[in-house]
């Protein structure tokens, strides 16, 4: 029983040491060179960092806002055709911007399969491994596929001379979109030309401008092209130029189409002139382009126009057009001068000034020779004397 009691008196003693215990900094001022160096060293290198990228990189002294921005477009261009669907024709922007307005894109038809005179009606299916048969029996009547041009009657009837194929209720003839026209149809709308106009807008600081800058003139505007050497500021675009900035063939793209990006970079420091503020453009391809895995490359859809006869018989040319659509992206963030941002920089780099402090002492007290010696020069233990017995442990005296 003594020995257990025994126990339980050092244990307590030490919970009450531990309590009641107090440790204040004690500086000590150690001679030497290699220390001193490695102190300085690590003080640089927060320096450097707190001057070179908290304050002049990342500007830690400025207040900053995000980019609000809109986008009108304007595309013009004139190109001609002579096929044996269509003839000779002439296209403007009316026929090939489909639709003619989106919210901060266009779209340039650039290849079409054309299915002309097309009325309701009965016809053979489209030849493909779901479709081909060989008698009735291998037709559903009413039987819709995921790819099917229309609704199955249950017969099976003469494709062309040598196949057969399921017939269906649907706009006939049926497309045929099995052989794409190489090269592009409108091959030419690589000289099209489109006008951007943005107008941006840093709510926190009311600062607006727009990509025509103020010494653009009306007679500039009606020549220029843009060009990243010599007409940088230029906001009007040839379309065969965009895709090759992009490093990208606007020929071998017009085929199955594709997705453009045209990028717009405001990036202001409003501490300085606001003539400074001006746009950089850049460009690249959005879709995907992996030539392992090419499956429904480009960007197409089907667009029809309708009309009726004198017999009031409806009928359509349906289109499905291919074609390059063009995002307009702004993004961009703007900087000024502001106290709160600056002194909390200030006041977070003073602070990491102390972890010096704490490093040296790593290094000094645990991989040094000298680090039990610089350990009892650091700390020291000191007893409270109105807290100690005569027996020189803690209690009242008597």
């Amino acid at each position: 029983m003594s020995g257990g009691a025994g126990c339980c008196a050092g244990f307590c003693g030490e919970v009450y040491s531990c309590i009641f215990d107090y440790n204040t900094p004690r500086i000590a001022l150690i001679k030497s060179r290699k220390v001193g160096l490695l102190n300085r060293v690590i003080q640089l290198v927060i320096l450097a960092y707190v001057i070179g990228w908290v304050f002049i990189w990342e500007k830690g002294y400025q207040e900053f806002d995000n980019v609000v921005s809109s986008v009108t477009l304007k595309v013009k261009g004139v190109a001609a055709t002579n096929t044996s669907d269509l003839g000779f024709r002439i296209w403007d922007v009316a026929d090939y911007i489909i639709p003619a307005q989106e919210e901060n894109a266009f779209f340039v038809m650039t290849n079409v399969i054309l299915t002309p005179n097309q009325t309701q009606g009965q016809c053979p299916e489209l030849p493909d491994t779901s479709t081909i048969c060989v008698s009735d029996y291998n037709c559903t009547p009413g039987y819709v596929g995921t790819h099917s041009n229309g609704v199955q009657t249950g017969r099976c009837v003469a494709y062309n001379k040598s196949v057969k194929t399921c017939e269906v209720k649907a706009w006939c003839p049926v497309e045929n979109d099995t052989s794409v026209p190489t090269p592009a149809f409108l091959g030419a709308a690589e000289n099209f030309t489109v006008l951007i106009k943005n107008n941006i807008w840093y709510p926190k600081f009311n600062f607006s401008k727009r990509n025509i800058l103020p010494n653009i003139s009306a007679e500039y505007l009606k020549t220029c092209l843009y060009d990243r050497v010599n007409h940088p500021f230029c906001p009007i675009f040839r379309l065969g130029s965009i895709v090759t900035e992009a490093g990208e063939s606007f020929q071998e793209m017009a085929v199955l189409g594709g997705v453009m990006g045209v990028q717009i970079s405001w990036n202001c420091d409003l501490d300085k002139k606001h003539k400074y503020c001006v746009p950089k453009y850049s460009f690249r391809r959005l879709d995907n382009r992996d030539l392992d895995h090419n499956v429904s490359p480009g960007y197409n859809f089907r667009y029809a126009k309708y009309f009726k006869d004198s017999n009031n018989v409806e009928s359509r040319n349906l289109m499905k057009i291919y074609g390059i659509r063009f995002d307009i992206l702004v993004f961009g963030t703007a900087g000024k001068f502001d106290i709160i941002p600056t002194m909390i920089n200030i006041g977070s780099g003073v602070a990491l000034l102390g972890v010096a402090t704490v490093l040296c002492d790593i290094v000094v007290f645990h991989f040094f020779k000298k680090r039990y010696y610089y350990r009892e020069k650091k700390y020291k233990h000191v007893e409270d004397y109105e807290e100690l017995g005569d027996n020189g442990t803690y209690g009242s005296n008597p």
